[in-house]
């Protein structure tokens, strides 16, 4: 039998432990990344809060944000598994498209388009840490994450005056009937002695937005596995908000008739608004009930 002789080098070599990995050399990149998304991120977080949270266009953001977190970590062990690093130079082409207009939305103050580049930056550096699979898997959250910015005001307003007009016209119009001495011109609503000006604010229609975002997260987590009926109720978001709208608009030009501009302006103003979301969530349950049953129904006739 043949026999190997064993050197002294050759000892060492099998009995010798690997040498240990320098873990801080793998955790640099990370943490690189980790504080530009801060140094991006905090500025103008910090900004948007500032200017829009406490309004009524962003009152939904707070709530947004946490239940958009909660999100994220719930779906983070699926996402997990189909963790892959990108190529290096699909990273490095979105964050050089993405950063420079960023800076400059940075330096023009435009809350609107600074807030999304920002979170366009932090989409980018995500995908280059977990990669498009596991992005798609997080698709809603991170799509859902997005209301936490405002919408462009011109975007807004191209939306929302065709609704105005016709949300006075409907307003005025069932006042007319009831025998108020009401009329109107566009926007502007004349009744007895008093002129309104039917705003995006007034009309409540800014708050559409935060419907949309609420609405969306209960038929995520409700009717997830169900696409066509979640589609469906999707649709009934923009009725159910300008149904809820037009009450708003009803009890101020009604609060001002009886009793006075003052009021109507004060505090009824702000419980109207918050009235008037109440109604909104509540008539969604509703027809989330009604539907439920009626797509449960046409669904057994379909596969009788």
């Amino acid at each position: 039998m043949e026999q190997r002789k064993i050197s002294a080098v050759d000892v060492a070599t099998e009995v010798a432990p690997p040498r240990p990995v320098q873990r801080h050399l793998l955790f640099a990149p990370a943490a690189l990344l980790l504080a530009g998304a801060l140094l991006i991120a905090v500025p103008t977080m910090v900004f948007v809060v500032r200017e829009t949270w406490s309004s009524e266009q962003g009152a939904h953001a707070p709530l947004v944000l946490f239940t958009g977190i909660w999100l994220l970590w719930k779906q983070w062990d699926e996402a997990r598994a189909l963790c892959r690093t990108p190529s290096l130079a699909r990273s490095v082409t979105l964050l050089a498209v993405l950063l420079p207009l960023f800076v400059l939305a940075r330096i023009t103050q435009i809350v609107e388009i600074e807030g999304y580049l920002m979170y366009g930056c932090l989409l980018a550096v995500l995908y280059s840490v977990i990669g498009g699979a596991a992005m798609r898997r997080l698709w809603f959250p991170l799509f859902y994450l997005a209301f936490i910015f405002p919408p462009p005001e011109t975007v807004v307003a191209a939306i929302t005056n065709p609704m105005k007009i016709e949300l006075s016209r409907v307003a005025v119009g069932l006042l007319q009937l009831l025998g108020y001495p009401i009329g109107s011109e566009g926007v502007r609503i004349y009744i007895a002695q008093y002129e309104l000006l039917v705003e995006a604010a007034c009309s409540g229609l800014n708050s559409i937005i935060s419907l949309t975002a609420i609405s969306l997260f209960y038929i995520y987590i409700r009717h997830q596995a169900k696409w066509r009926y979640a589609l469906l109720l999707v649709l009934m978001i923009l009725p159910v908000a300008l149904f809820s709208n037009l009450l708003r608009v009803l009890i101020l030009i009604l609060v001002t008739f009886y009793f006075g501009e003052a009021a109507a302006q004060g505090f009824v103003h702000e419980f109207a608004g918050l009235l008037m979301f109440v109604v909104a969530l509540g008539a969604m349950f509703v027809v989330d009930g009604l539907l439920r049953r009626l797509w449960g129904r046409a669904m057994v006739r379909r596969h009788a």
